[in-house]
This record gives C-alpha cells, sequence and structure tokens, in this order.
C-alpha cells in the first residue's frame, strides 16, 4: 500500500485544550497503533530526502526516535540520538536554547558524528521550530553538516519554517 492510499492527517487525533487551555494538540498516537498508517507515514517521510546523500539521521527525544529508527533503515543510514540532560551515559556535547517559558539543554555523545557527517534531523511537530533548531546547532557543533529537517507534522501558523532556514524542511501533514 502506498502512501497516497492512506490518509494519514485521518489518525491525527485533535484534543483540545491540552497541555493547557487554548491549545489543540495534535495526537500521533492512533497513526502509531495502525500499521498501515505507519508504513505510509515512514514512506512519506523517507522519500523526500533518498538521493540526499544522508549520512545520519538525529533522532529529537522522544517521539522523534518513533519516526527515526524506521527511517534511517529506509535510507540505509545510522541514528544519533539526541537527548535531555543526564540520559547520556559517555561524554556529551550540549546546548542550551529558548523554550516559551525558560530555557532547556539538548546532548547528543561526543565523538559519534564524523566530521562531515550529512545529518537528517527527524521529529514528530514542527511547531515554533526552538528544538530543532537547538538540534541543528548541536549538529554544526560536532562537525556534522545539517542537510534538512523531517518532521511527521507542521503546524504552520507557528512558523517553525522560517525559524530553521535556509534549511530544507520537508513535513508529511501540513496544518
Amino acid at each position: 500500500m502506498t502512501h497516497a492510499a492512506v490518509d494519514l492527517a485521518s489518525f491525527i487525533r485533535p484534543v483540545p485544550d491540552f497541555p493547557k487551555p487554548g491549545i489543540l494538540f495534535r495526537d500521533i498516537t492512533p497513526l502509531l497503533a495502525d500499521p498501515a498508517a505507519l508504513a505510509a507515514a515512514m514512506r512519506l517521510m523517507a522519500g523526500p530526502w533518498r538521493d540526499a546523500g544522508i549520512s545520519a539521521i538525529a533522532a529529537v527525544e522522544a517521539r522523534g526516535f518513533l519516526f527515526a529508527t524506521p527511517m534511517a533503515l529506509e535510507l540505509g543510514v545510522g541514528v544519533i540520538p539526541v537527548r535531555k540532560p543526564g540520559k547520556l551515559p559517555a561524554k556529551t556535547l550540549e546546548v542550551e536554547y529558548d523554550l516559551e517559558y525558560g530555557r532547556d539543554k539538548l546532548q547528543m555523545h561526543s565523538g559519534i558524528l564524523k566530521s562531515g557527517a550529512r545529518v537528517l534531523v527527524v521529529d514528530d511537530v514542527l511547531a515554533t521550530g526552538g528544538t530543532a533548531e537547538a538540534c541543528m546547532r548541536l549538529i554544526e557543533a560536532a562537525g556534522g553538516t545539517v542537510v534538512g529537517a523531517s518532521f511527521l507534522v507542521e503546524i504552520s501558523p507557528l512558523d517553525g519554517r522560517k525559524r530553521l532556514a535556509p534549511h530544507r524542511v520537508e513535513s508529511g501533514i501540513i496544518y
């Protein structure tokens, strides 16, 4: 079954007022639970990157992990986990970034990327782009080259795509 045969947006459940009033949360768990929809989503997300010369995928914690590993298998590359502080056991590189209310950090293992590695950033949802931008900075600090970013869902009114410019951004479902 091709991704054209599956209406992926129908598997995204809108949850009003989560995590706070006025927010419409896009829940991907129904898509994850359906094998045909999940397979179609993986083909859709990996497709645009098949000829991009990617050597690794950076998976953003936590839901990015769910998409990065099957995409890496589709593209024949490895996965680099990008995590919140305190989750990786060896020496790490770290970047701090702004959130809507405060600051956060992302880490990846030092030395895990080969110099000049061509890296695709993968996450479930592109909203404001802050986490993906921080991940891109981390990859560049490690000596990698960011090829672009791939997301299952993009919330376009939040302008995350603009924040990630000039990098290429591909999203499977755009709201």
